[in-house]
């Protein structure tokens, strides 16, 4: 399946684009999340007449992230689970959890921002938790993990 893409895409390609993908990964998410569309002749017309205002779009969004970054870098989430005397938790934490955390410290993130590429936590410690708020955006959150 043939797109253009509408804004940068992490590991796909750039604003303007053509790329080829799966149908599946074209239909049922670049589509209707509004990220991609179709490679007609008209879809591509009507790209290079709103690619001015798409280029300053990307720059608002990049804008915004790195304006979001600035209290992000050297942050320290401090969390408490149940866990056992060897450490181990009764549950996990996974980036819905992180994200509250970071909230309520008063950063606006999202669950989808936080990428925990190790899976949940599920020991008591100290963690670094990549948090991408944009595609060339992202820095890492020290997470530490205490027993209640």
């Amino acid at each position: 399946m043939d797109l253009i893409l509408l804004q940068k895409v992490q590991n796909l390609g750039d604003l303007g684009d053509l790329v080829t993908v799966k149908a599946g990964f074209g239909r049922n998410y670049l589509v209707p999340t509004g990220k991609a569309v179709a490679a007609t002749k008209d879809n591509l017309a009507q790209f290079e007449v709103r690619r001015a205002e798409l280029e300053v779009a990307a720059k608002d969004r990049l804008g915004q992230a790195e304006a979001r970054l600035t209290g992000l870098t050297e942050l320290l989430v401090e969390l408490t689970a149940n866990a056992s005397d060897e450490g181990k938790l009764y549950g996990s934490i996974g980036p819905r959890e992180v994200a509250a955390a970071v909230s309520d410290l008063g950063y606006e993130i999202n669950k989808s921002e936080v990428i925990m590429g190790e899976g949940p936590i599920r020991m008591i410690g100290e963690f670094d938790v990549l948090v991408q708020l944009h595609a060339d955006v992202e820095t890492t959150v020290k997470v530490i993990v205490k027993p209640e």
